[in-house]
Order: C-alpha cells, then sequence, then structure tokens
C-alpha cells in the first residue's frame, strides 16, 4: 500500500488561495528520487518520461467539508502503458496545474515504498476510494 505525505506548502497554498478545488485542473506526476515535504513545486522534483503513457489528468469526484474538515476526492485513475514500457517511478505526486503563480503547486505525494514500471499494456489504477487529500 502507498504511503501518503502531504508537502508543508499546502496548506499555505490553501490559505492563500492557490487552489480553486472547484475549477483547478489537477495531474497526476510520477516521479523518482524521494519527494520533500519542502518541496513546493513541480519543477523540484524529477518527473520520468510520459512517453507510452495514457493522460495523467484527474477528475474530482467530490469536494467540500464537513464539522471544519475539507475533504478532496478523485474518481480513480487508470494509467496504461501503450506503444512500450513506462520508465520505473516510485512516488505518484499530485500537483495542480492551473496557477501560473506560483506554477505547479504540489498537493500531496504517495510512496509505493519500491519501484515501479508498467510494461507495454499493463496498466496502474490509482484507487482514490477514501480521500485523496483532508485539511482539518
Amino acid at each position: 500500500m502507498a504511503t501518503y505525505q502531504k508537502f508543508n506548502q499546502t496548506v499555505e497554498d490553501f490559505a492563500n488561495g492557490v487552489y480553486n478545488c472547484a475549477t483547478d485542473q489537477f495531474t497526476v506526476a510520477l516521479t523518482v528520487g524521494t519527494p520533500l515535504a519542502t518541496n513546493t513545486v513541480l519543477a523540484n522534483l524529477t518527473e520520468i518520461s510520459y512517453t507510452n503513457l495514457s493522460a495523467r489528468n484527474l477528475t474530482t469526484s467530490s469536494s467540500g467539508q464537513t464539522s471544519g474538515t475539507f475533504t478532496q476526492l478523485f474518481s480513480d485513475l487508470v494509467l496504461t502503458a501503450s506503444g512500450g514500457p513506462v520508465a520505473a517511478f516510485r512516488y505518484i505526486t499530485i500537483y495542480d496545474n492551473t496557477p501560473t503563480s506560483p506554477a505547479d503547486p504540489l498537493l500531496c505525494f504517495y510512496d509505493f515504498g519500491s519501484d515501479l514500471t508498467l510494461a507495454d499494456g499493463e496498466t496502474l489504477t490509482i484507487d482514490f476510494t477514501t480521500s485523496t487529500f483532508t485539511l482539518a
């Protein structure tokens, strides 16, 4: 099971109105090298090549607050290798692809504990059945 980690900057970005969960496009980045909680934007990370990989945009299935706790939930995303293998990655990072200042602010990441690869025709389902992130 992947381990969830929120970036430190995420809470401040929410407070400063960087994210608009109702309209912004959140996207998955597959990365190598350990993301640090102190990273702030996608440019801080090393992404793999997305050649041979399906789309990585996320769709919000629900978001809102209950008793002062905000929860954002994305629909499951199925990544498919097509036309060849996908480079090895260990981390799935979610970032907001809409803002330009800062560009591509980071939201959270999941650590799979070891490298994952997808051979041609293989799929990986990213399951967001509980919550993608919670802000209390």
